[in-house]
């Protein structure tokens, strides 16, 4: 059976359908300023200019849209390409129409690439953090802190090599040139954990969330050997003031190293010889009714967004690809949160 070609009044039936049905990437296109990118991304990519005869570039803004897309639907750089050729909803969030070009796998990891190397992930996340200020939606009333894990491709080696990796050096064997291509693949920074009866090798996302609005305003990337508590002082600043958190956050060397600024609801936590009082209990449940709202923002990542994982090797990489996430994280909250009128101003 021969497939009839679209046409344009049959492709604007479908997009008009796609509306009706409730197009979530077409709502999150209608509330971002997406233009707001576009100095940020120019500067990286400034070049001289290339002599005539070859193609143009892609739009740095269209890119990143990309990156969105890809980090929404947590798709590989061969699935995107493909995605977005196949799926009406993605070509209309780009700008594109059916007889535009779409950006193939290499020029997605490339522009990818650039950014990774430049370090520019968490300047976008902060420079889009600065309009959710100035629509008052960050509030300052309290914050939220945590962490999660973020899984990274297992790497198979041996106890030995496992061993001279965790204190940081390189096994001789992958030193060799003749063994270049297998360091290439060896994530020598990812770290294998344990946490209850979980094992996990990858990196940790230490976040700090609004109280309010849900919103990230901070996050660091470590090994997932990282303790939560190491990071803490790292995403608090002078305008926090109500801090809550979970137990992992809890000690005297804590709560001594707090600034003087942040009033601490961190659950106390209970050891051996020394349990918790009845009167701790119920004050860690009174706590946990705010403390909870974060564990909200790491279900929608592992849901709606399709899992938090990495499937880049080196914390460089997974540094960006988590922050990504976090600044994806804000630009679908932003579009709830616009779509139930809480932004002002």
């Amino acid at each position: 059976m021969v497939m009839k070609q679209l046409g344009f009044f049959d492709e604007s039936s479908r997009l008009k359908k796609l509306s009706q049905l409730g197009d979530s990437l077409e709502k999150l296109d209608k509330v971002i300023n997406w233009e707001m990118f576009r100095a940020i991304l120019d500067e990286v990519f400034r070049k001289e200019p290339k002599g005539a005869g070859g193609r143009p570039p892609y739009d740095y803004v269209l890119l990143l849209k990309i990156l969105i897309l890809q980090r929404i639907y947590n798709l590989s750089d061969d699935q995107t390409e493909y995605q977005i050729n196949d799926r009406m909803s993605f070509m209309r969030f780009l700008g594109l129409g059916l007889g535009d070009r779409v950006p193939d796998a290499k020029t997605i990891w490339l522009f990818r690439d650039t950014l990774t190397k430049t370090n520019i992930i968490h300047k976008i996340f902060e420079l889009f953090n600065h309009q959710l200020e100035n629509a008052h939606l960050i509030t300052h009333t309290g914050s939220i802190v945590d962490a999660t894990f973020v899984d990274a491709p297992r790497q198979r080696n041996s106890r030995d090599e496992n061993a001279k990796i965790k204190v940081g050096e390189i096994p001789e064997e992958w030193g060799k040139p003749e063994n270049a291509h297998k360091l290439a693949q060896k994530d020598t920074e990812a770290r294998w954990t344990k946490k209850g009866n979980e094992v996990h090798y990858g990196y940790k996302d230490h976040v700090k969330v609004d109280v309010d609005s849900k919103l990230i305003t901070e996050y660091t990337v470590t090994p997932a050997s990282v303790h939560d508590s190491h990071e803490l002082l790292k995403l608090l600043n002078k305008t926090d003031n109500e801090l809550y958190a979970d137990g992992a956050y809890s000690g005297a060397p804590i709560a001594e190293a707090l600034p003087k600024n942040v009033t601490s609801h961190i659950h106390e936590k209970g050891y051996r010889g020394s349990p918790l009082t009845q009167a701790q209990k119920a004050n860690n449940r009174m706590k946990s009714k705010t403390r909870a709202r974060i564990e909200h923002v790491f279900g929608f990542m592992t849901g709606p967004m399709h899992g938090i994982t990495v499937r880049s090797i080196g914390i460089d990489r997974a540094a960006f690809n988590i922050g990504l996430t976090n600044f994806v994280y804000n630009l679908c909250r932003y579009e709830v949160l616009n779509r139930t009128k809480r932004v002002t101003g």
